[in-house]
């Protein structure tokens, strides 16, 4: 299975070692005043995403179709990592069984 991760400020990589996980994190930690770059995010090649922002906000979609996106909020940077993981590794039933709320 692939994936792809997105970082804060464009940049992407397809099938990076999963120490990329706590670096995408760290990069929402950077430069809190910049309010248009406030996301990192990572895809699954069946086209699911999670995109993550500061303060352990989640939203989990399928980017390519008309699925009402879910999140969770406040969540630990462990169980944020957690969920990239699961994603990464195609474990798409793992995550489905997340406490998800409907909408952004």
């Amino acid at each position: 299975m692939s994936f792809f991760v997105y970082h804060r400020y464009g940049a992407s990589q397809r099938d990076p070692s999963p120490s990329i996980f706590s670096e995408l994190l760290d990069e929402l930690e950077e430069r809190l005043d910049d309010t248009e770059h406030v996301a990192v995010s990572v895809v699954h090649e069946s086209e699911w995403g999670l995109s993550i922002s500061h303060g352990g906000y989640v939203a989990f979609e399928n980017v390519e179709s008309d699925d009402e996106p879910r999140h969770m909020k406040g969540l630990s940077r462990e169980k944020l990592i957690s969920l990239m993981e699961n994603l990464a590794a195609g474990n798409l039933d793992e995550l489905e069984n997340e406490r998800w709320q409907s909408g952004y």
